[in-house]
């Protein structure tokens, strides 16, 4: 048995960030662990390869349950499980997401959370190469890159999106998110920019670090009403580590609920079932949000990443840090509203220069690119539940995908702004075929087709969430020196990709540890 300060469970995009920054102290001892392993694969590294690594070792592989709102459908929900977490296996988008969603969460309760408050992590966490100014920091691990692949399509779809009268818009982390352009990437010279390379792996040198690879979580020690370590498997045997101030959950949105409930935290009537004693009665599991997108694709005479992987393209990637290959697949796209009178952003386009269908499984054999909307907003809440009490059992996961009509005119809408955009030069002209879309632009033929072809963005969040999971400072209610710190305590989910805001909330929650011993 090991004892530590701190224990912090899941080596993703949280947990790397908080195991940096509590070591950062060395009378502290922090343990990591992992039920993957060390980032080693050459495409985690290589940003356009990151679709080879779905349903791969490095992924957690899991699935809905049938979903009502896609007639029974189950979505494949690809999640990393290796250092850096699902940081390792994304499309490297760096966004935050629109400042109402955090002066929103504030005004819900969420105090300390307001976009002015989280500001300033968002810029210590950031080198941005485009330099400093009053919304980008530089000096932070985490370096942030234009894209360096600029491919022709992604091109054509900015400029014929600005001749349909979408603004361009240079910087959508900036004053405004309104707009079509190019994203800026977690990468750096090219190549991807994970927490494992920005926090992780710099400190695995101190001795006050210990990562414990390859080593399941079973459930939360609790005793007295205080947490005080994990139950773990490694290398075939159970084992306890032990923590003398606190336990942290950055299991990610689908585990960590799955760890609290197996440790007796959740609503009386889910754990019942499976005979688990009630320590604290809380909603754990409820509210879960997602971004469903729906993508078209097209066949085009141009040529798409589908030739990526060409000798000379490797040779640009390794030698320049630049080319085909250092694209990240959703090289451009932006944000608009569905709906003269709704005040924010509700929808999202992302556009990739090559074909991506059959939830990004299915294969490339053509030259193409795919172009969507996804529900930036959505009403549809779903939740986790748990399928056993063994602890290597998948969660059970309902999304509830367009379940409500609110999702659904935003889908449809979406779905037609993109359809406008493609039937526009200089898009137009590279187009030579369809490859998946709708039978027309009605709403019936765009929601049939949605059901069948349309898929997760990866941004699940807010299934252990501020207010009736965690409180303001990511304190599990009713349970002392344990906290929740990942994108499952957001009280929504932000109007964007995912990834930086919840590498913010490891950022402050680092603080809040830290202030807590003081």
């Amino acid at each position: 048995m090991n004892t530590y300060d701190y224990v912090i469970v899941g080596a993703g995009s949280a947990g790397c960030v908080l195991a940096a920054r509590l070591s950062e102290n060395p009378d502290v001892r922090v343990a990591l662990i992992e039920a993957g392993g060390p980032d080693t694969a050459q495409e985690i590294h290589v940003p356009a390869a990151f679709g080879t690594l779905f349903k791969s070792q490095v992924d957690w592989d899991l699935d809905t349950e049938p979903e009502p709102g896609l007639d029974g459908r189950r979505a494949y929900l690809p999640r990393g499980r290796v250092f850096g977490g699902s940081s390792s296996m994304n499309a490297m988008i760096y966004m935050r997401g629109n400042p109402a969603d955090y002066d929103g969460w504030a005004a819900a309760g969420a105090t300390g959370w307001s976009y002015d408050e989280v500001l300033p992590y968002f810029r210590r966490s950031e080198d941005n190469e485009r330099g400093e100014d009053a919304f980008h920091g530089v000096g932070g691990p985490l370096r942030v890159s234009e894209g360096r692949s600029r491919h022709p399509l992604a091109a054509a779809f900015v400029e014929s999106a600005v001749r349909v009268g979408h603004k361009r818009n240079d910087d959508f982390n900036g004053e405004t998110q309104l707009g079509v352009g190019t994203y800026q990437l977690t990468q750096r010279d090219g190549m991807r920019c994970s927490t494992a390379v920005a926090w992780l792996h710099p400190a695995l040198s101190r001795d006050n670090l210990t990562v414990l690879p390859a080593t399941r979580a079973h459930r939360v020690l609790i005793a007295g009403g205080r947490a005080t370590g994990v139950e773990v498997e490694r290398g075939g045997a159970v084992e306890l580590v032990r923590a003398e101030r606190e336990v942290i959950l950055s299991a990610g949105v689908y585990e960590s609920p799955k760890l609290l409930m197996l440790s007796g935290v959740g609503s009386a009537a889910a754990l019942a079932p499976f005979g688990i004693d009630v320590v604290a009665d809380l909603p754990v599991g409820r509210g879960l949000q997602d971004h469903y997108m729906a993508l078209l694709n097209f066949r085009t005479h141009v040529e798409s990443l589908l030739s990526a992987a060409a000798p000379e393209n490797a040779a640009l990637l390794q030698g320049e840090g630049r080319g085909p290959l250092t694209s990240n697949i959703g090289e451009a796209g932006g944000f608009f509203r569905s709906r003269e009178d709704v005040a924010l952003p509700d929808g999202q386009l992302h556009m990739a220069p090559v074909l991506f269908h059959q939830e990004g499984l299915g294969p490339v054999a053509e030259h193409g690119f795919a172009l969507g909307p996804c529900v930036l907003a959505p009403t549809s809440r779903g939740q986790v539940t748990l399928r056993s009490p063994r602890p290597d059992a998948a969660p059970r996961i309902l999304h509830n995908y367009l379940t409500t009509a609110e999702d659904r005119d935003c889908l449809v809408e979406g779905v037609r702004i993109a359809l406008d955009i493609t039937a526009q030069a200089p898009l137009a002209d590279m187009i030579t075929g369809q490859f998946d879309v709708p039978e027309s632009d009605s709403a019936p033929d765009v929601l049939a087709w949605a059901r069948r072809s349309g898929m997760t963005l990866f941004h699940p969040t807010s299934t252990c969430a501020i207010g009736s999971v965690v409180d303001p400072e990511l304190r599990v209610l009713g349970v002392e020196g344990l906290r929740v710190v990942d994108a499952s305590v957001f009280p929504t989910v932000p109007r964007g990709n995912t990834n930086a805001p919840t590498i913010m909330a490891a950022e402050k929650a680092a603080d809040l540890i830290k202030e807590t011993v003081r």
